[in-house]
């Protein structure tokens, strides 16, 4: 086994770390550990091309295939682009995005930080309102010699916090939910939950008293002053929108697009990690809010 995990260490090693999955795997970590075990050929990687097939090929002691072309084609590495003009805010992009390249909030326009981006696609199918374009920025350079072990090695580390970031924000999610449930149910909360929401945050523990009232008063006034956060983020989208800083087409969005919106809202809800779900477009002075 450790045999197996040294392999898999020299493997990713010797990937582009795009994280684009075209692999079949979700990420180029996996992939290194099945083409290790056995479980996947060393042919599946297009972002590395004939030269990353070569790499694999000497370590592993066996023949140059060539690239399999049910996992994709050898190319110019792309560039993600976003249409500022037509971008509606969803979010949709940076939570498909594997090295955090792509910076925005919610119902405000995105963008690429074009240093960071590693050409993967991955936040052009979730776009509901297909205005990402990938366009070619390397010219004739394909495969490695379109990337370098610089850009790979960053992009590993990217993707690594981006994951560790992930699994910090589910388990504090996880840990709040567990918190309402004992606190709905009119049950203390134990020291070990409080433990783990601290963890989860990064913050540090101390034991937590049963639920009273006062416990109550506190969530209430905590609510109110989230509230009036959200109010005044509110008007200063409405600010923004007025003075054409903001989208500019989300009077024209589909029901299917906002119903995509809307859902990608409601679990970020559910999660604590956004606002309560709404109609995913700034409110008209007539609407009710």
């Amino acid at each position: 086994m450790t045999d197996v995990k040294t392999l898999a260490d020299r493997i990713e090693d010797l990937l582009p770390q795009t994280q684009c999955t075209k692999c079949g795997y979700p990420a180029c970590r996996p992939y290194a550990e099945a083409v290790a075990s056995g479980a996947a050929h060393y042919n599946q990687c297009p972002p590395g091309g004939a030269e990353g097939i070569a790499r694999l090929a000497a370590l592993l002691g066996k023949p140059v295939l060539p690239l399999n072309s049910a996992n994709g084609v050898e190319r110019a590495r792309p560039l993600a682009v976003i249409d500022e003009q037509v971008c509606i805010g969803c979010t949709l992009c940076m939570q498909a995005c594997p090295v955090d390249a792509i910076v925005g909030a919610p119902k405000q326009m995105h963008t690429v930080v074009a240093e960071l981006c590693t050409g993967c696609d991955l936040c052009v199918p979730p776009c509901p309102v297909d205005c990402i374009a990938m366009l070619p920025v390397t010219g004739e350079a394909t495969g490695w010699d379109a990337w370098s072990q610089g850009q790979a090695d960053a992009a590993r580390e990217r993707h690594h916090r981006h994951e560790t970031r992930l699994a910090r924000e589910r388990d504090a999610a996880e840990a709040r939910a567990a918190a309402r449930r004992a606190g709905s149910a009119g049950a203390a909360v134990s020291p070990a939950s409080v433990a783990a929401a601290a963890s989860a945050e990064g913050g540090a523990a101390t034991p937590a008293a049963p639920v009273t009232a006062t416990a109550a008063d506190a969530e209430a006034k905590k609510r109110a002053i989230i509230q009036a956060a959200l109010e005044r983020a509110r008007k200063k989208k409405e600010e923004m929108t007025a003075t054409g800083q903001g989208p500019l087409n989300t009077e024209n969005v589909s029901a299917d697009v906002q119903a995509q919106i809307d859902a990608a809202e409601a679990r970020r809800h559910r999660l604590g990690l956004g606002t309560a779900p709404g109609n995913g477009k700034p409110p008209k002075p007539s609407e009710p809010r």
